[in-house]
């Protein structure tokens, strides 16, 4: 079968498209650096077989190179988010993806792909207490791109997911450096909020198994087997750390002041951290087990799954907290 995995550099993308090297398939890469395409698979396949990668270059948001990238593919996996403002390209995050899910969805289908891949996100279930379904900017726009690919290619599938576990997770990473900067742990309002993390192998092997599954036409919510407050999760990665961090916890949110502060503290760009933040407004969860049984994978815990990419963070990079 012919693949196209979009975002192939980044955390889930780089691990996806070796997976689906050795399971046989015919991989083709696409995105904006084939640089940093490269880079990422580096290390990851035997020579041979990342000889077998084609790698296409091109841009969702402009369409860029899209028809050479989906000629002839079975399979699209569509990995692509935006929300951090570039020079180029000023506008609003949520306007970028919007494009870019239409540009990508209309070729597509034009390409005959018999089915499109998307990984999104988990969105909240319950009301609030004004009786209405809120939606962050960021948890938003993952909706309105997997109604866009689902539309156009009527046998697609999406995965919705909360935070992935993995070493190159920038919300992971993101976590981790709050862990190792912060001498006390202060937590706004939302530590308490619970969602489901899932480790990186487990999201790449149900995002290979989505290729073929019968599950078309659907929206799976996946997660892993714990439940956890964010504050818990902050905690247990401070445990696993061997760090001991005194913790603060704040009855406000103030969310605006409390990603730019955090951003700074993580070296992060406050346009990544800011929509994340905002998404933080209720407990995101799984509803049952249903996708790892239709897609027929085990789950790690969130032990397992934080000392697995610390173990792989330390490969090439030493963590301050050790």
């Amino acid at each position: 079968m012919r693949v196209l995995v979009t975002g192939a550099s980044g955390a889930v993308g780089s691990l996806l498209a070796p997976r689906l090297v050795i399971g046989g398939h015919a991989v083709r890469a696409f995105g904006r650096d084939p640089g940093r395409i490269e880079e990422a698979l580096d290390g990851q396949l035997l020579e041979a077989e990342a000889d077998e990668v084609e790698i296409v270059q091109g841009d969702v948001v402009t369409g860029a190179g899209l028809a050479r990238a989906l000629k002839a593919v079975d399979v699209a996996y569509y990995l692509m988010h935006s929300m951090e403002r570039s020079a180029a390209d000023p506008s609003p995050f949520t306007e970028r993806e919007r494009l870019a899910a239409e540009n990508f969805a209309a070729a597509a289908a034009r390409a005959g792909v018999g089915r499109i891949v998307y990984l999104g996100g988990l969105v909240p279930r319950q009301d609030t207490a004004d009786g209405l379904h809120r939606r962050s900017r960021h948890l938003a726009s993952r909706e309105a791109v997997e109604r866009i690919l689902l539309a156009a290619v009527p046998d697609s599938v999406a995965l919705r997911a909360s935070i992935v576990i993995g070493e190159r997770s920038r919300s992971f990473r993101f976590l981790v450096r709050l862990v190792e900067r912060m001498p006390v742990l202060t937590l706004p309002a939302w530590h308490s909020f619970r969602t489901q993390p899932i480790d990186a192998r487990d999201i790449t092997e149900m995002l290979a198994a989505a290729s073929t599954a019968e599950v078309s036409g659907r929206s799976l919510d996946v997660g892993g087997p714990d439940i956890l407050t964010y504050g818990e999760m902050i905690t247990t990665i401070a445990d696993v750390l061997l760090v001991n961090r005194p913790s603060l916890r704040f009855g406000v949110s103030a969310t605006p002041l409390a990603a730019r502060v955090a951003a700074a503290i993580a070296r992060e760009d406050p346009e990544l951290v800011m929509p994340l933040m905002e998404g933080l407004q209720g407990d995101l969860l799984v509803p049952d087990d249903e996708a790892a049984r239709l897609l027929g994978v085990e789950l790690h815990s969130f032990v397992s799954a934080v000392e697995r990419a610390l173990g792989e963070w330390e490969d090439y990079e030493p963590l301050r907290a050790r």
